[in-house]
């Protein structure tokens, strides 16, 4: 064997034995650890690569070193013997200079052996220089890495003047008092950018973009604040000023921001350096940044001289003394600071003291009645005590600092077998692993974002500290855990954790400054609602809760989407790069190693491919084996267990603690929020108020329709009552494999089978979650009272903030609640039960009252054996438009029935009262057409009507007419032309439904029906959808008119360049969100997320949206502001009232007296209000 190839095998088994890391002197310097850290690139930088190869020059002497002595061992007669010195690297930072070879004993003779001893100590000598050299570098490298990761301070400042005497201040021996230079820095006219500077500005890009960049780097700063990193927001600002094309992005919010962290910590000098960038920048200071130089002063106890100056200075800047009291938002702390340094120069100085603000009134004429101080009131008050109310404070309070709520699952719980227990086992001590496995990449992710903060650029390290890392690794894996088998988008899931950890931090945020002052304030408050006290003068929520206190403090700014998006990406990666299991979970047969609990594909969804999240089928496997009996939820997902707190501003009220926006909005979206801050106070007073009322309504869960559901659910479901059937009943794929020679039609038809089948799965399982979470927190709730915050679209549509368990949703949905708070029947209550429970039968629409109290007595056995033997007896219930409600309202009329006295039981059941077809409604009031009003129940008449019989009614007349023409279809159609075919339909022209959204509920109307001839349906739904909307057409000449006129303003509005804006009756300001599509995208990581967002106001409107949208959206802003005033008499009236959009809700024994509301309404001149009809939809 050669020597060399002797060599490569040696080193080969050299390089396996080495331990790992770098061998030798270097893995010794301690300033190395840092560049050669444990995660390296596969790409390695130059200097690594002459690293390397010295390292395997060292080898490879080594080894030859090894084959001298081989030939000395072997006495070959060429070579002197001589015991050869085995080769050592150079002590660190030592040379060995280089050694001639000797004559005599210790030489070495003239041959092959002087030859190779020769030549070993020429590459020693050689391979040494070189070594040297590296390591000089290697130190100069690190000197340089040091210095940039060393946070500077000191500004590099593009006003050469300014910069000068910075520099002349720094070099000045004994230094200049700082106060004396920001003396002369307050006297320095705003210094204007040079030509070059204003041009990099300029040239910043699209507004909107320096816009986000601008919030971005606010939140940075304010997040590094709250988290204690000062230093290096100051560190990131001073890199931003010194560079002209960053500096774009600094706004005085942002130098103002860091000036009060220096104040906070009374640190003089560093401020005194922001003040100078502030000049620099050409920007003049405004009461924040005089109030951080005041505060800074006050906490360093400066000499009054020092004092004054700065106070001169700020009046002759406009500003005055008093405004820093009142006008800047600091705390009590803050204050006291302030106002120790402006004693100081004027001893005699007293804050203003805090005025009562005088209430603003809405001057609406629509609210004049509402806010009148005359009249009679007869607010009502809850049910519940103080002591009671004041003890469902504190239970809420402490759900919202826990930020979540743990409750028990309703799905039948599995017996506990030993692989039940193994699964439950097996989760737990995975579950341990991974906490403490995301809680090491959490500090590994931290130390990374933190280094490359260093370099200058925001970065997410702030925002990962704001939580601990144990509250991080549990977000994430509830996050996890709630993860449906097919996965879920890598942005959706990504915004969702983002927005989850920004939650989170606000609440903890306001544990810190709020909780005791809200604690005080929301005691008195319940004086107000409590059953045992009174107040000196009684008035609406909001008016009470402003006069407890001053404003509240400022709200919590939120982060900008990409912030949002770029987080809860990084969050998420973390879950597929740390959340490991045991690859035996997935092949019991496999190996231990540890595989991937999620991993991250591409699946097409329409025609765009997007990443998904996929958790590993083993571990959905275990995690249903193990059938864990508890879900979780937000703080805020979940029903209140007090009252909510009073909406009084667009960004206060609902939840005690958890942020809720007013106006419910695309993450992202800021239009809405600068239109409602814009806009008067008084202006909003009464959507604030209607929101409020509809918000304290409380709520209890209907305990015997509730049992009944759960017995269905714990079975096999019934889809057709509503309650979804568990997965294992989902249609099951084909079996077997078509042959080799199956045809292509065939291959096609199984394709289409199997994708049938996984989306039938997939629908299944959504509706399975979704009645699990109802009916797990109804259970959760089954004894308690709770109350719903309410909130609302940018069109003024109110809906409840928690979206598992409200009366928005389905019949079930509905029938699972009643009013905590009961009232007397009365002596006709009883009766509008018995109406109620008709018009939910949908079987006597077009007739009167009378007729349908008649029909109610002749079923009345009916109704009492559906109460009594729901299951078992003749079910008359089930056959009826909304069974559970249906039921529900039997159970009732039972009670009260049976009852010794009907007019003296206590009833808790809601009664409704729903809008004939709302939108016909409003049209026909805008176009005064008598023809449609009277249709729409807007003109009196002995019999209501019902529009959609109507317009089933003309479609059959045209039916009927092309049948005898021959046209097929039209045949075929004979006896299945029906209201509940065209309800819809009808229902949804007026908001803008197309010919093919109709077509496409006319299509599931007739998939329906178990006796059409499915082959006709796509034909006949064509053919229908026509004959709707010409029978609209020629009942509602005038609807057809106003949405056409108000396609076209719209039209044209947008194609001016703006957004369609107006203002609601009740005052609510409007625009439409529609603007041509902005991409924002994030890179790095497992993959680049590119996202549209539609809300950039700097795009141009979308024309299309715009003009298609607007209509509907009119049509619900007026909608939406004639159930606020109605709500808002109501609550002047005593009444229970809420609202499902245009049905109305409130106790049996005022059904009476809310119908004469809308009557009261529509006498206003400015206000043409629909009426509604006593019946149901």
């Amino acid at each position: 064997m050669s020597a060399f190839r002797w060599g490569r095998g040696a080193s080969g088994l050299r390089r396996a034995l080495w331990p790992a890391g770098p061998p030798g002197p270097l893995a010794e310097e301690g300033a190395l650890s840092g560049v050669w850290g444990r995660r390296r690139s596969l790409s390695a930088s130059p200097c690594e690569q002459d690293r390397r190869k010295d390292w395997g020059h060292a080898e490879l002497l080594e080894v030859l070193e090894a084959r001298v002595r081989q030939l000395q061992a072997a006495r070959v007669s060429e070579v002197t013997e001589r015991r050869p010195r085995p080769a050592r690297l150079p002590e660190a930072g030592g040379f060995q200079p280089r050694r001639k070879a000797q004559k005599g004993g210790e030489g070495t003779a003239p041959g092959l052996g002087g030859h190779w001893a020769q030549k070993l100590d020429q590459e020693k000598w050689a391979m040494q220089r070189r070594k040297q050299r590296l390591q000089a570098k290697l130190q100069v490298r690190v000197q340089q890495l040091a210095c940039e990761h060393r946070l500077r301070m000191v500004p590099q400042l593009l006003s050469a003047p300014l910069a000068e005497r910075l520099l002349r201040w720094e070099q000045e021996t004994p230094r200049s008092p700082w106060e004396e230079q920001l003396a002369r820095l307050l006297r320095e006219a705003p210094r204007r950018l040079s030509c070059e500077a204003e041009r990099a500005h300029e040239a910043g890009g699209a507004p909107a973009r320096l816009e986000t960049q601008q919030q971005r780097l606010l939140a940075f700063l304010e997040c590094c604040l709250l988290s204690g990193h000062l230093p290096l927001a100051h560190h990131v600002l001073v890199t931003c000023h010194g560079k002209w094309r960053q500096r774009r992005v600094l706004t005085l919010a942002a130098y103002n921001t860091v000036m009060l962290g220096w104040a906070r910590k009374g640190s003089f000098r560093e401020l005194v350096y922001v003040f100078f960038m502030v000049k620099d920048a050409g920007l003049t200071p405004d009461l924040l940044s005089y109030a951080a130089a005041l505060q800074c002063m006050g906490r360093l106890d400066q000499d009054a001289r020092t004092v004054q100056r700065c106070l001169d200075q700020m009046a002759q800047d406009g500003l005055r003394l008093q405004d820093l009291f009142s006008s800047v938002p600091l705390c009590q702390e803050e204050q006291a600071a302030l106002l120790q340094a402006v004693h100081k120069a004027q001893p005699t100085f007293s804050p203003p003291l805090q005025p009562q603000p005088e209430p603003q009134v809405n001057t609406s004429p629509l609210l004049r009645e509402i806010y009148a101080k005359e009249g009679p009131v007869s607010y009502p008050k809850l049910h519940l005590p103080l002591w009671k109310l004041q003890t469902l404070f504190q239970q809420q309070l402490r759900v919202e600092m826990a930020t979540t709520v743990t409750v028990q699952s309703v799905e039948k719980a599995q017996l506990l077998t030993k692989e039940v227990l193994d699964a439950r086992r097996t989760l737990k001590q995975l579950r341990t692993a991974w906490v403490e496995a995301l809680c090491a990449g959490l500090r590994d992710v931290k130390a990374s974002e933190a280094r490359a903060a260093r370099s200058g650029r925001p970065t997410l390290f702030p925002y990962l500290c704001l939580l601990t890392e144990r509250e991080l690794a549990r977000l994430l894996l509830q996050t996890l855990q709630v993860l449906p088998p097919q996965g879920e988008s890598l942005l959706s899931l990504a915004q969702q954790l983002g927005l989850r950890v920004f939650n989170r931090h606000a609440v903890q945020k306001k544990q810190l400054s709020q909780v005791q002052a809200l604690q005080q304030r929301y005691y008195q408050y319940l004086h107000l609602l409590a059953s045992d006290t009174q107040v000196a003068v009684p008035c609406l929520p909001r008016q009470y809760w402003e006069t407890l206190g001053a404003p509240e403090a400022p709200h919590e700014q939120p982060w900008p989407l990409p912030v949002l998006v770029q987080l809860g990406k990084r969050l998420a990666e973390m879950l597929v790069e740390v959340v490991r299991m045991p690859g035996s979970l997935a092949a019991p047969q496999g190996s231990c190693s540890l595989i991937p609990v999620l991993y991250h594909v591409y699946s097409f969804r329409s025609f765009r491919q997007i990443g998904i999240l996929k958790p590993h089928p083993a571990f959905t496997q275990l995690l249903a084996t193990a059938a864990e009996h508890t879900l979780t939820f937000e703080a805020a997902e979940v029903p209140m267990l007090c009252p909510p707190l009073p909406w009084t501003s667009p960004h206060t009220g609902a939840f005690l603690l958890s942020p809720t926006k007013l106006v419910r909005s695309v993450e992202g979206t800021t239009q809405h929020q600068r239109l409602l801050d814009s806009c008067p106070p008084a202006e909003l007073h009464g959507a604030l108020d209607a929101l409020t009322q509809l918000g304290n309504c409380a709520w209890r869960v209907n305990g015997r329709v509730l049992d009944l559901v759960l017995e269905l659910f714990a079975a096999k479901g019934c889809p057709r009552l509503g309650v979804p059937a568990p997965p294992s009943e989902a249609p099951r794929p084909p079996e077997g494999r078509l042959p080799p020679d199956a045809s292509p039609a065939q291959k096609a038809e199984l394709r289409r089978e199997l994708a049938r089948c996984l989306k039938v799965a997939r629908e299944m399982h959504s509706l399975r979650s979704d009645a699990l979470y109802r009916l797990s927190l109804a259970q959760h709730l089954r004894h308690r009272v709770f109350w719903l915050p309410h909130n609302m679209d940018f069109r003024g549509r109110t809906y409840p903030c928690p979206p598992h368990f409200n009366h928005l949703g389905s019949d079930l949905a509905r029938a699972l609640l009643e009013f905590a708070q009961g009232r007397p029947l009365g002596p006709r209550g009883l009766d509008w039960l018995k109406v109620h429970l008709v018009n939910l039968t949908g079987l006597k629409k077009r007739e009167p009252l009378q007729a349908r109290l008649v029909f109610a007595d002749e079923v009345m056995e009916d109704i009492l054996d559906s109460a009594d033997r729901p299951m078992t007896g003749r079910k008359w219930w089930m056959e009826v438009e909304e069974p559970w409600q249906a039921l529900a309202c039997c159970m009732e009329i039972a009670r009260a029935v049976r009852a010794p006295n009907p007019a003296a039981y206590i009833s808790h059941f809601p009664v409704h009262q729903d809008g004939s077809c709302n939108g016909l409604q409003h049209y026909a009031a805008l176009g005064r057409d008598s023809i449609g009003a009277a249709s729409v129940n807007l003109l009196p008449s002995d019999v209501p009507q019902d529009v959609y019989s109507g317009v089933a009614a003309q479609v059959e007349v045209f039916r009927s007419q092309d049948a005898k023409r021959g046209v097929r279809v039209a045949q075929v159609l004979e006896g299945f032309i029906s209201r509940k075919v065209v309800k819809q339909t009808v229902m949804t022209v007026v908001y803008g439904v197309t010919r093919y959204g109709g077509r496409l509920q006319i299509e599931r109307r007739l998939r329906e029906l178990s006796d059409f001839p499915q082959e006709f349906v796509w034909e006949a739904s064509h053919y229908l959808v026509r004959q709707v909307f010409n029978s609209l057409q020629e009942m509602f000449s005038g609807t057809r008119a106003i949405q056409h006129w108000l396609t076209e303003s719209a039209r044209l509005i947008a194609h001016a360049g703006s957004a369609v804006e107006w203002v609601t009756p009740l005052g609510i300001p409007i625009i439409q969100p529609y603007h041509r599509d902005s991409k924002v995208m994030i890179s790095g990581g497992i993959q680049s997320l590119t996202f549209s967002h539609s809300g950039d106001t700097s795009q141009r409107p979308n024309t299309l949206k715009q003009k298609n949208g607007f209509p509907p959206n009119f049509i619900h802003s007026l909608d939406s502001s004639h159930m606020m005033l109605t709500a808002l008499h109501c609550y002047r009236k005593g009444l229970t009232f809420v609202s499902v959009h245009d049905c109305f809700w409130t106790h049996a024994a005022d059904v009476e007296v809310m119908n004469q509301v809308p009557t009261a309404l529509e006498g206003h001149a400015d206000w043409q209000a629909p009426g509604h009809a006593e019946v149901g939809a």
